[in-house]
């Protein structure tokens, strides 16, 4: 092993010159193995039949790790391996995160609210239940969804706190925002800033390993559920595909976004109000037959103009008018505790002002104490929204002073998708879904929480009771997923995959759009599949991709192409205008479905509705 691959290891890994690695480990140096070395409970074997390795992890095995680095030191060197990992029963769980597990997703920045009914505050259950079931929270929730929520939130509140996230930075229980004057008020003010970082530790010191930069691109299904991930290794240039087998998977990836074209700054894919890599959970599910809901209802969120990021009930001021009139009947004057909650009930309030000439839309901070002020700015810095207040202390911008201009954001799909049981079980054995990625409640990180929860309870007791069935490089969906790769990154030339990104956001905001101002009908959606279908074939056929970040990149954008499918033959099917569905064709709003999820699935090459009673 030469010097140089001996100096890279030691800066991204822990190797260590001396001693190697503390564990097994396979080391690979210009397209071959230099060292090597299996442990008592992890072996390392070479492929008979193609290149990569065979690593089989004894049932059992804890606190142990392998590590398989490839190493590259100088050019023309053209070499693609394939391992296969085979886990055995009672051997750790792993998490494989797309980018660092203490800097990825939406969760990694912070959060300041938690929903959830706290006994002290609200007295019966009944009270908090009723308040979500009447917010526009439930717009996407049922009945049974929300009671487990409730009834199980505060056990997650006190046991993050006794971890170390401060979940009563005030002293006590408290909570404020999102709420009308009057009404309860059922969000938790917290001090979330640090909260990945705690729950990572929690987890490493239950046994939990991470594979970092290895996101999932595509999900392996045997005859009797869920049978594992295809992993994508993206921390080298040259991309490494890994089988990881598994009895039960959870996906909790966050919302979709990158799907429709940015309003705030077209062609700026990344400057997005959720985390702008959340996508594929949704496609790889739908790809094995999980069964979707609410998809074609889409979900706009709202905030500080160009500047996009989330946090928007956090500002504690009053939308007004340019000539200082509110836009809405709620608040009048700054008020931390509820916040102007006028774009809550008056979604396009931003867009409408802009559109008949009467905006810009404002919030106004005026009157706002100084201990208001300090209590709203820990709020955004638990939010995560650091370099927002950075940019404004730098160019002296002071909400007391100054008002701030609000817009609405492009749709994005959040807390659409799995239909799943309060156990956290989608319609596929083995798999589960937490977060953002599922479509019958919107919680945001306390719903995380909370069905995350109990989605390791039950993966856990499925685990126990089943098999999972063997995958190797020679079956069917594993071999097409390598021939998608292996097309991308042959190609000596070829177009680039943000330019079929950017052209699925021009098809889905100009055939499958979200209200206001724009409208869907049967034969803009018929187009917008036919154009769907075109792109596909044509992104596969062109697009080339030359290092491994850009192949996730690239597999990613044919993941957004399966969902656009998906909200498309949704919006096809629900015949009627609803929230930011509006169809020209069907512009009432059918009474009979308020009651109803539409579910939509996959089954042997054809795609299916159904529509199901909402569970009380």
């Amino acid at each position: 092993m030469n010097e140089i691959t001996k100096q890279l290891l030691t800066m991204v890994s822990d190797y260590d010159d001396s001693k190697g690695y503390a564990d097994a480990y396979s080391i690979r140096e210009n397209g071959s193995c230099v060292e090597r070395r299996s442990t008592e409970h992890i072996q390392i074997d070479s492929k008979e039949d193609n290149p990569g390795l065979v690593i089989r992890v004894q049932p059992g095995t804890k606190g142990e790790r392998v590590s398989i680095p490839a190493c590259v030191t100088h050019g023309d060197i053209d070499d693609v391996v394939y391992n296969d990992f085979y886990i055995g029963e009672g051997a750790d769980v792993l998490i494989a995160e797309k980018a660092h597990v203490l800097r990825g997703g939406s969760g990694a920045t912070g959060n300041d609210h938690f929903l959830c009914h706290v006994p002290e505050l609200h007295g019966d259950i009944s009270v908090a239940i009723r308040e979500v079931a009447n917010s526009q929270t439930a717009l996407c929730g049922e009945g049974r969804m929300i009671r487990y929520h409730m009834e199980h939130a505060f056990d997650i509140v006190r046991e993050w706190h006794e971890w170390g996230i401060n979940m009563k930075p005030s002293g006590t229980w408290h909570c404020s925002g999102h709420a009308f004057p009057g009404r309860p008020k059922i969000w938790l003010k917290y001090s979330g800033h640090n909260q990945k970082a705690v729950l990572v530790a929690e987890a490493k010191k239950r046994g939990v390993r991470f594979l970092n930069h290895h996101p999932a691109i595509e999900l392996l299904r045997g005859g009797a559920g869920v049978s594992g991930a295809i992993l994508l290794n993206t921390g080298n240039m040259e991309p490494e595909l890994k089988i990881a087998q598994a009895r039960a998977v959870i996906m909790a990836t966050g919302c979709t976004t990158r799907l429709y074209n940015n309003e705030a700054s077209p062609g700026w894919m990344f400057n997005q109000a959720y985390c702008p890599s959340c996508a594929g959970a949704l496609a790889q599910g739908w790809r094995i037959g999980a069964r979707m809901v609410n998809l074609e209802i889409p979900n706009r969120h709202a905030g500080t103009k160009y500047f996009a990021r989330c946090g928007k009930a956090t500002w504690a001021g009053v939308y007004r008018y340019p000539d200082g009139r509110p836009l809405g009947p709620f608040v009048t004057k700054p008020d931390i505790m509820y916040g102007d909650m006028t774009s809550d009930i008056w979604h396009s309030s931003f867009t409408d002002v802009i559109r008949n000439g009467s905006g810009p839309s404002y919030l106004d901070f005026t009157g706002l104490s100084e201990e208001g002020h300090a209590y709203m700015r820990n709020g955004l810095v638990s939010e995560g929204l650091t370099s927002q207040l950075d940019y404004m202390d730098r160019k002296g911008i002071d909400p007391r002073k100054h008002a701030i201009e609000f817009q609405q954001y492009e749709p994005h799909i959040f807390s659409r998708g799995f239909d799943i049981e309060v156990t956290g079980a989608t319609s596929v054995p083995g798999l589960y879904a937490a977060g953002d990625t599922i479509g019958n409640f919107r919680g945001g990180i306390a719903g995380a929480a909370v069905f995350g929860s109990s989605c390791g309870v039950s993966a856990a007791e499925w685990a126990t009771g089943h098999e999972h069935e063997q995958f190797s490089v020679d079956d069917a969906p594993v071999r097409r997923c390598v021939e998608i790769c292996s097309s991308f990154m042959d190609r000596e030339s070829g177009a680039d995959w943000k330019e079929a990104n950017l052209a699925l956001q021009q098809i889905m905001s100009g055939y499958a759009p979200a209200a206001p101002y724009h409208v869907r009908s049967e034969t803009l959606l018929n187009a917008g599949l036919k154009y769907l279908g075109d792109l596909r074939r044509t992104m596969l056929d062109e697009v080339r991709t030359p290092c491994s970040h850009t192949l996730m990149r690239a597999m990613e954008t044919l993941d957004l192409m399966d969902v656009g499918e998906i909200i498309m033959h949704g919006a096809l099917e629900r015949k009627e205008s609803r929230a930011l569905h509006q169809r020209s064709d069907y512009p009432f709003t059918n009474p009979l479905l308020a009651d109803k999820f539409l579910q939509i699935w996959r089954e042997d090459g054809r795609i299916h509705t159904e529509w199901r009673e909402k569970r009380a």
